[in-house]
């Protein structure tokens, strides 16, 4: 379990799970998400919650671990536009020291 600041002063957070980064992987939910400029603000946000949403609505969005991803993050009454930069950061992180480790096990096989 990690902590994301979610605003700038550091009084507010919100725990993250690896779980809820797998399913940020597994459904690609940052793929296309932020423009060429790079900026993540409310806009961005409000583009993540309708993707979600439009998801859960389907038939083939009625996933558990979409839905706590939402409950516990997505949609929780502290995530703003500087928490959802922050569990970007983490989800980069995260992903490259899960390929970091992958690298390592693969090459240990050899």
């Amino acid at each position: 379990m990690q902590r994301i600041q979610s605003n700038p002063s550091g009084t507010r957070s919100i725990e993250i799970s690896d779980e809820h980064l797998q399913t940020i992987k597994h459904y690609q939910l940052f793929r296309g998400l932020i423009d060429s400029n790079g900026y993540v603000d409310e806009a961005v946000l409000d583009k993540l919650k309708l993707n979600i949403r439009s998801m859960l609505e389907s038939e083939a969005g009625k996933d558990k671990q979409l839905l706590d991803l939402c409950l516990d993050v997505i949609y929780h009454p502290n995530m703003k536009a500087y928490g959802l930069q922050q569990l970007v950061l983490l989800y980069i992180n995260w992903e490259r020291s899960s390929n970091a480790v992958e690298t390592a096990e693969d090459d240990q096989t050899f």
